[in-house]
């Protein structure tokens, strides 16, 4: 533990894969050792990185690996396994971790609910496997709370799946019926619904209804993911490439061990299933393998302490500004983090935040932020430590620039 923590300590203080040390002095990882590149990928095909002040959007290709990831992914480039065999050990070592009866690593939160809602209509039959996503036959009714219901529900929908939205617990118990395979949970969404977490799993164990709660922005904190099992949920699933720092376009799906099973059938190295291009690669479930246990091992303190500083400073900076106002803020669900809006009097700061965005993102460095017509948002957490000052010095010259 004490050697992890200082590794990361460690890590801190430089940038990680693709952070600049100067305008043309790149650096990677090789062997466990800092190295400048060769190649400037990005540059040579015209694309422009930025300062990601905005968070894990998968647009901007959510979260930036540290070496231990990256050193997890070279090594399973070299060497051949049995695809499964590594699935079920990485999964045995995963719930070990996590404490939970099984687990298996993802193309995603998406993909996980895909498997997901897979396993639970077909079971380990291989002839409804193969069937989907023609369900007839099959259970293939998914209930959520109206609230809950967002693009990302697609997942469900896509392996055949069909939504029954309703507003209370009353409804959700009438909304049961033969045809019902699993009560599916939004936890960003869990102060919009009527149903809280306990009453939903309760609600499922009574109908004996599997339910599922999708948790894909909801690490930090740490304890979520433990939290959900523990509550009951028969499933939970998290995104590899946000707040746990993994490969992008790997997750986690954790929960009862007879349902991960069946999503697992739908995976490759299997051909003919709904999930065949849902393929984890051996290099991505050890790299998540890697990024969970760093994630575990880190001194969660320290690092909050470390979010905190920085979007104070960048506060500070904007606020040091007449007219210039500042809000710091943590979400209670979903990218709980230290985020910080910036608002001003355009009577006395001549310019609005739309323009200021794009004043950002065409700069040099390019700086993402988000917000809309009325403020800026910020957040920290994918910098690379020390980026925080210039996001704050950049953002203060523009405002001073147009102060009135």
């Amino acid at each position: 533990m004490g050697t992890r923590r200082k590794a990361l300590k460690s890590l801190i203080s430089i940038p990680f894969i693709g952070g600049v040390l100067s305008s043309n002095e790149l650096l990677t990882y090789q062997n466990g050792n800092l190295v400048k590149l060769n190649r400037d990928y990005f540059k040579e095909l015209g694309i422009r990185t930025f300062i990601n002040a905005a968070g894990t959007y998968t647009s901007m290709t959510g979260s930036l690996m540290p070496k231990e990831v990256i050193d997890a992914i070279n090594y399973g480039s070299l060497e051949y396994v049995n695809l499964d065999e590594l699935q079920d050990k990485v999964g045995e070592r995963i719930a070990e971790l996590l404490e939970c009866e099984y687990a298996t690593v993802s193309s995603g939160c998406f993909g996980a609910m895909s498997i997901a809602m897979a396993g639970v209509m077909s079971g380990k039959d291989p002839k409804k496997i193969k069937q989907l996503p023609d369900t007839t036959g099959l259970r293939n009714e998914v209930i959520l709370q109206e609230s809950h219901t967002i693009g990302y529900a697609q997942a469900l929908t896509n392996v055949g799946a069909k939504l029954v939205k309703v507003k209370t617990a009353e409804e959700l118990e009438n909304a049961i019926n033969k045809k019902t395979a699993m009560l599916w949970f939004l936890n960003a969404n869990t102060d919009r619904g009527d149903i809280k977490w306990e009453e939903f799993v309760s609600l499922g164990k009574k109908h004996n209804i599997p339910t599922f709660i999708d948790c894909a922005a909801d690490v930090p904190p740490v304890d979520n993911l433990f939290k959900f099992t523990r509550i009951g949920f028969d499933m939970v699933a998290f995104s590899g490439g946000k707040g746990l720092r993994g490969p992008q376009s790997a997750g986690l799906l954790l929960g009862k061990k007879e349902y991960i099973e069946a999503a697992r059938l739908h995976t490759p190295p299997r051909g003919e299933t709904i999930g065949r291009g849902m393929k984890v690669n051996k290099e991505e479930v050890l790299g998540m393998l890697a990024a969970l246990e760093l994630y575990l091992s880190k001194d969660h303190q320290a690092e909050w302490k470390m979010w905190e500083d920085q979007i104070d400073l960048i506060s500070e900076s904007a606020k040091s500004i007449s007219g210039v106002e500042t809000t710091i803020h943590v979400p209670p669900h979903a990218n709980h983090v230290p985020s910080l809006k910036i608002r001003w009097d355009e009577s006395k700061v001549n310019i609005s935040p739309d323009n200021v965005r794009k004043i950002l993102r065409e700069g040099s460095p390019s700086i993402e932020t988000v917000g809309n017509k009325n403020e800026i948002g910020i957040t920290t957490w994918m910098m690379v430590p020390g980026q925080e000052k210039i996001v704050a010095k950049k953002i203060k010259k523009i405002l001073k620039s147009h102060k009135i």
